[in-house]
């Protein structure tokens, strides 16, 4: 007999999501003084938060593509596939137009502003954008616009949605007994060890050939894992043996997931620099490292988040709600702040501080408005407002 949890909804997952956006709040807060590639930059890069970065970086976003299968699952065994295509594209579809024009344009003007020398106004800059006719390049390649930035997730989001609703039609009761099987046979070390080899043939195999590249065309590496993770998450949303696994897998998870952190942490700091280069043996052994650090962080935090996380309450549904509109505008508030922050000259510490404090104010503010207010509910993925009786 298959085991099953709530029929509505998982509070875990729910919580679990949530925790995982406001990480990654948090994370690109962390890209502005990195010293990796980003938008705009900190002229006082901060050297030791690559190893503080490497605790989230490699199963942050591969954690949100499971959840939001999972909490796919919940939605498509209410309605047919057509419905879940067409409420999936209703959601998704007017942000992401929204973003690409309204949110993200300020990203890519500061962008320029520090990497490409213009010295234009924004609306100057603007015209450039909007007509793809910018120009701006470097020797790491040229800025193509209109651009999706941080919202390459939701458009990977929308097309995994389309692949699984047409999947449903077709094969509708095939795939519920495929997640009845994964949820019975994933299990002890057949629940560590298996998502590892396959991510780590993953990151063997396709990594070399597909850099990630977020373009959604050739990006095949990513696509294999999160994909992957997507399809798990629906899969196994509804098992009760699934969830209990994690629970008993959690500890042993955990600390292997700090184990490969360390390792991998160690290894990346060693080899930083662009001069460094590491044994091609060190580099495919780091590979698989990787890999482990990937599974066994997200299988903890399944685990725990299962464990502990069981309760709802309207904290948690006012927060589910608000996450997605958090999303969509965080990166531009940390962008635009960034920049004109980093001008004054603060102490650094003062300055991070103040960064993370107003993009999580922008955030709350956001939300408060949005949520009030029918056309722009539309454009930032939430439904609308319930009618008087309706909501009675």
């Amino acid at each position: 007999m298959t085991s099953t949890v709530s029929p509505d909804r998982r509070h875990d997952l729910d919580w679990i999501r949530v925790g995982a956006f406001f990480l990654l709040i948090l994370y690109h807060v962390g890209m502005f003084y990195v010293p990796w590639d980003w938008h705009v930059k900190s002229p006082r890069p901060v050297e030791w938060l690559e190893p503080v970065m490497q605790l989230t970086n490699p199963w942050r976003l591969t954690l949100l593509f499971l959840v939001s299968g999972a909490a796919t699952r919940f939605m498509a065994d209410k309605i047919s596939a057509g419905s879940l295509a067409s409420q999936r594209a209703w959601r998704l579809l007017p942000p992401l137009v929204f973003a690409v024009f309204v949110i993200v344009p300020p990203q890519s003007y500061y962008e320029v502003v520090e990497q490409a020398g213009f010295s234009g106004s924004f609306l100057d800059f603007y015209a450039l954008y909007a007509t793809a006719s910018g120009g701006w390049c470097d020797a790491d390649g040229c800025l193509i616009t209109p651009t999706y930035n941080h919202m390459w997730f939701v458009v990977y989001l929308f097309v995994y949605t389309m692949v699984l609703a047409i999947l449903l039609g077709v094969a509708r009761q095939p795939m519920v007994r495929l997640g009845d099987g994964l949820g019975e046979g994933l299990k002890g070390w057949t629940l560590l060890l298996a998502p590892i080899v396959y991510l780590a043939l993953c990151r063997v195999v396709l990594l070399p050939m597909f850099e990630v590249t977020h373009a959604l065309v050739d990006d095949w590496y990513n696509h294999a894992v999160s994909f992957a993770a997507f399809l798990l998450g629906f899969l196994i949303a509804r098992s009760g043996a699934f969830r209990e696994a994690t629970i008993r897998m959690r500890w042993s998870a955990l600390v292997l997931a700090l184990g490969a952190w360390a390792a991998f942490a160690t290894y990346a700091w060693v080899y930083r620099g662009e001069d460094a280069v590491p044994p091609e043996l060190l580099k495919l052994a780091m590979r698989g490292v990787y890999a482990v650090d990937q599974w066994c962080a997200i299988l903890a935090v399944l685990g725990f988040g299962a464990k502990h996380l069981t309760r709802g309450g309207p904290v948690l549904t006012w927060l589910t709600l608000a996450v997605f509109p958090f999303y969509i505008v965080h990166q531009t508030v940390i962008v635009v702040a960034g920049h004109h922050l980093a001008a004054v000259g603060l102490n650094q510490a003062l300055e991070a501080a103040l960064l993370i404090a107003i993009t999580f104010a922008a955030c709350f503010a956001t939300y408060a408005v949005v949520s009030r207010v029918a056309v722009l509910r539309l454009v930032f993925g939430l439904k609308s407002n319930p009618s008087p009786s309706r909501a009675s």
